[in-house]
């Protein structure tokens, strides 16, 4: 039998309660009701059975007592009451004893035992478990120390991001007379197959349009490119990388035959205060380069603190004896599957449609393990809050509060939650540099990475889709809602460390793009952010979850 959780119920007198610790964060409620209690609820269901049973030859409402008693027997009376009387005495415990019951809650004894032990008017004694918030306990919660990597900003990003601009806005000018050089747009046309397997398919795509750069398209085929004149036509063997976007095609081979239809070459807009009013709202080249230098050193300030969080918390959790109940950890699932859910819509994707009852089984599985190391961190941070009597001030959070509900605009919010969760926020942040401050953090220099741009995978991320064609084979199919699923639960799952890891590729990449990208093409529309942009980057996102 499972008892339900709902509001307790008003007692008249103090119940016998006798509590036991069992594993995993459960205790044992061993609860005697009193005779006067059995009795009453006896009676209450004969009255019950008396107003609301139909028996042919009497009235309803009208049937006497023992033709009750004869009709249903009192085993099955005995049993509609003890339902009741288990149920009501149970809530009436939990609150006498102020017992914080999260879920899991099963009656212990046996129902049938408990039938034949009932005597209406006598005492009867059963015994119910419940989940509770685990004991939790840090054996060492000050004086870590915990070596980071600090992440330096490298004030060439600024040329870069800028040199990239200038060719985004470049005007593409025809060229006559020589043949495809590095750094051209050419336009192609081409038919591709594969070498290896049973797979002869051929595929041809028309006017395709190819830039000669490195790190852009396939490189063997725009090596391949190098050298050919408008009009030429070659066959290119070409590989498909390793972490080819398709991932059934990656380090496959294959030859293209392709024939060279135009050649354009960049010419490059002047950096100067005109080209940063076309590629931004700010006036100057000067305020331009302002801001991008203020925003990379924030990523790389941020990467860095990430870094010294991921190790602190790291260090705290080992530090931690606590064992979450299964209903904690199935609510942590829950709202795991509710952040996917949110950056799914926010993304325009239909969840209803993509997770499915016969996704979601799938899915609470998959982020079971990282929702039990989300609780231990929450449960770390907490204790530590509790020992060190850390809050957070009332004008911190109106504050938090009346920024994130800005973010908002005319969205609808549920307030409340709002606040719960900043507040939360807060505390941990609170909890965070109290851990700083009491801990030793030694920053040690950043190890050189592979330039990666932001919407290029992370090195252990999954593979995505591009927007451009590519050659694709008759039987692929590239299942981008499925991919976004992936994308979004994996980002939700990210432990803090994967976090910083995140944060500090980033803070690399020297192809990230400014908040005021422009694109290449003069008739695509221009989105230009306004200076209150480099303001908002302070701020945090708003909660998914709190809007209605």
């Amino acid at each position: 039998m499972t008892l339900r959780g709902k509001a307790l119920s008003k007692t008249q007198e103090r119940l016998n309660v006798t509590q036991s610790k069992l594993p995993g964060s459960q205790v044992s409620l061993e609860i005697e009701i009193p005779g006067v209690r059995s009795q009453q609820a006896y009676e209450q269901v004969i009255t019950k059975f008396m107003r609301s049973a139909q028996i042919p030859g009497f009235r309803r409402g009208k049937i006497p007592r023992q033709v009750i008693l004869q009709r249903f027997g009192t085993t099955q009376i005995k049993a509609a009451a003890l339902e009741d009387l288990i149920q009501n005495n149970f809530e009436a415990a939990v609150k006498q004893e102020e017992i914080n019951a999260l879920g899991g809650i099963q009656l212990q004894s046996s129902m049938e035992e408990l039938v034949t032990q009932y005597q209406p008017g006598e005492a009867l004694t059963f015994t119910v478990s419940v989940e509770v918030p685990p004991e939790v306990k840090l054996n060492k919660h000050q004086g870590f120390e915990v070596t980071a990597e600090e992440v330096q900003y490298d004030p060439a990003k600024v040329e870069e991001v800028l040199a990239e601009q200038q060719s985004q806005q470049a005007t593409l000018v025809p060229v006559e007379g020589r043949a495809a050089e590095k750094g051209d747009v050419t336009q192609i046309d081409f038919a591709s197959r594969f070498e290896d397997g049973d797979d002869d398919t051929t595929e041809e795509v028309k006017d395709f349009q190819l830039e000669l750069i490195e790190n852009g398209f396939i490189t063997d085929l725009v090596n391949g490119v190098v050298g050919m004149g408008i009009g030429d036509t070659k066959e290119i063997p070409v590989t498909f990388p390793d972490d080819f976007f398709q991932e059934d095609w990656a380090g496959r081979s294959a030859i293209f035959t392709v024939t060279l239809n135009d050649i354009k070459t960049k010419e490059l807009p002047e950096l100067d205060d005109d080209f940063a009013q076309d590629v931004s709202e700010f006036s100057t080249l000067a305020e331009l380069r302002e801001f991008l230098e203020e925003r990379y050193q924030k990523e790389a300030k941020d990467a860095t603190d990430a870094n010294v969080e991921a190790e602190l918390v790291t260090a705290l959790v080992t530090e931690l004896e606590a064992e979450p109940p299964p209903s904690m950890i199935q609510d942590e699932v829950n709202v795991m599957i509710n952040e996917t859910a949110a950056q799914l819509q926010s993304q325009g994707i239909d969840v209803n449609k993509l997770l499915t009852k016969d996704v979601l089984p799938g899915m609470q599985e998959r982020l079971r393990p990282e929702a039990q190391e989300r609780l231990k961190t929450t449960l770390a941070l907490a204790e530590v809050a509790k020992l060190e009597s850390l809050t957070v001030e009332p004008e911190a959070l109106e504050k938090r509060t009346q920024e994130v509900l800005e973010s908002f605009g005319d969205q609808k919010v549920d307030q409340q939650r709002l606040r719960n969760i900043l507040e939360e926020e807060l505390l941990k942040e609170a909890v965070m540099e109290w851990l700083k401050e009491h801990s030793e953090v030694k920053l040690v220099e950043s190890k050189p990475e592979e330039d990666i741009s932001e919407d290029e995978p992370a090195p252990d991320a999954k593979p995505k889709s591009k927007a451009k064609a590519e050659p694709k084979a008759k039987d692929q199919v590239v299942d981008v809602p499925s991919e976004a699923v992936e994308d979004a639960e994996a980002s939700v799952a990210d432990s803090p460390k994967e976090t910083a890891k995140r944060k500090t590729t980033k803070a690399k990449s020297t192809k990230a793009k400014t908040a005021k990208s422009t694109t290449a093409e003069k008739t695509a529309a221009k989105p230009k952010a306004s200076k209150s942009t480099k303001k908002s980057t302070s701020k945090k996102a708003p909660p998914a979850d709190a809007a209605e």
